[in-house]
């Protein structure tokens, strides 16, 4: 029998955003100031982020009001569509199904926005000018232009250099939406020339934009504050409209996931799918498996080791508790660039050590494999950063299909790739190349960790 296409975009989003924190039985431990080693103070990071911020990353209450102004702007591209991939479920052969949350219809492109608009009013509201920020693909870096525009606040963008090159649309969405963007490692930061006299054709890292975007927020503490797209509390409790919608539109179509994807840099869309769900878990009710998927060129989750470590590579930011591969890692160039970074968030870390969380790595040639099919099967083409969800989704389906059981499987493709066909035509070509660090370049880089 033939399954109809499915999608529900029911007109209601969340008027809060959750804070998992409240419901976790070990929560994560306190970042530490990077000289002194103590807990950081809120004063400490006022120089660094708005107030309002402060307040949630470090807040234990478990629904936070999200402001009027704030919901105002998602109302633009929220909610977003649920659909159930019946073209690829076809494909696969499968007795699974699969559904996928479609965050690739807000205005940038990706997730990146839900976390952007709020980033940018607390900033407003406090009357900050200018934020710097860094980005890896430039899903982040277009996300706070375009909110950032919003406010009137300019943006200062240090883009890691290989996506800087390989990416050049993205940076035109940046400086379209009156954002500056520049390459990382950049001559304008301390952090930057230091990477190119050491290297100077060095292609850069999330680590060394961090550091670069945050010395500049430094330099002017008047009216300028940083901003980041991933890794931190506030970050991800930002991201969880999504996992909300996706909670009440699964109820409508009379589905429960069994499993539930996000691909995995430092943990803004898998965070923001899986929270939501994982929260019935943490609660006492339904015990469903939450998969963070990460590249495996970049492997922190599965490979790396849970250590106090900094956040970029100057060592700028505070130490954060984390799963991490050292802050001075240097990944491959692999295509998905948001995911090439050497740490994850002190909250998804902390779940996995207590295994709440599973983890994954996927080498790019089979993410941009599934990518193609997903996209002959379904019409949209994924960023690459999200065909490693697709992928973990397709090993899923496989397996139901070998079992011979059904399985309900849920996936956050957090962004398209329409301004990424450079990695498709690499992999087309043949010329895509898969890399995975050895035993010793992990150990070295991890030894490095003061």
């Amino acid at each position: 029998m033939k399954t109809k296409k499915f999608c529900l975009t029911e007109r209601q989003m969340p008027a809060q955003w959750y804070n998992i924190v409240a419901d976790m039985p070990n929560r994560p431990l306190p970042p530490l100031h990077p000289v002194t080693r103590e807990p950081v103070t809120r004063e400490q990071l006022s120089a660094v982020f708005a107030e309002e911020l402060i307040e949630q990353e470090m807040s234990v209450e478990r629904f936070i009001d999200i402001p009027e102004e704030v919901q105002e702007i998602y109302r633009i591209w929220r909610p977003t569509p649920l659909v159930r991939a019946t073209g690829l479920e076809k494909a696969l052969d499968t007795p699974a199904k699969i559904y996928f949350k479609n965050e690739s219809v807000s205005p940038a492109g990706s997730h990146k926005p839900n976390t952007a608009v709020p980033q940018a009013y607390y900033n407003y509201k406090q009357g900050i000018r200018r934020l710097t920020t860094e980005t890896g693909a430039g899903q982040w870096g277009s996300a706070i232009a375009f909110a950032g525009r919003h406010f009137g606040i300019d943006v200062e963008v240090y883009m890691v250099r290989v996506s800087y090159d390989q990416k050049p649309y993205r940076r035109l969405m940046m400086q379209t939406w009156g954002a500056q963007c520049f390459p990382s490692p950049s001559d304008r930061t301390a952090s930057g020339r230091a990477a190119l006299a050491k290297d100077p054709a060095c292609s850069g890292s999330l680590g060394l934009a961090i550091s670069e975007a945050v010395e500049m927020a430094l330099q002017h503490p008047e009216d300028t504050r940083y901003c980041l797209g991933s890794v931190l509390n506030h970050v991800l409790l930002h991201q969880t409209v999504i996992g909300q919608e996706a909670v009440a539109q699964m109820e409508m179509a009379d589905a429960e996931p069994d499993v539930v994807i996000g691909c995995f840099g430092g943990g803004s869309n898998f965070a923001g799918l899986a929270f939501p769900f994982l929260r019935k878990r943490l609660t006492g009710g339904n015990p469903v498996r939450v998969v963070a998927v990460e590249p495996a060129s970049c492997p922190k989750l599965t490979r790396g080791a849970f250590r106090y470590d900094f956040g970029d590579v100057a060592g700028y930011t505070p130490l954060i508790p984390m799963y991490t591969l050292g802050h001075d890692f240097q990944p491959s160039d692999i295509h998905a660039g948001g995911l090439r970074y050497h740490g994850a968030g002190a909250i998804v870390s902390q779940l996995l050590k207590d295994g709440f969380v599973e983890a994954c790595a996927i080498p790019q040639t089979e993410t941009l494999g599934a990518g193609i099919l997903f996209a002959k099967t379904e019409g949209i083409i994924p960023a690459p950063e999200s065909t490693h969800a697709i992928a973990a989704a397709v090993r899923e389906a496989l397996q139901a299909r070998e079992e011979g059981r059904e399985k309900t499987i849920l996936f956050n493709l957090s962004g398209n790739g329409v301004i990424d066909l450079y990695a498709y035509e690499q992999y087309l070509s043949g010329a895509l190349k898969d890399y995975t660090p050895t035993d010793a370049e992990i150990r070295r880089s991890l030894d490095r960790i003061a």
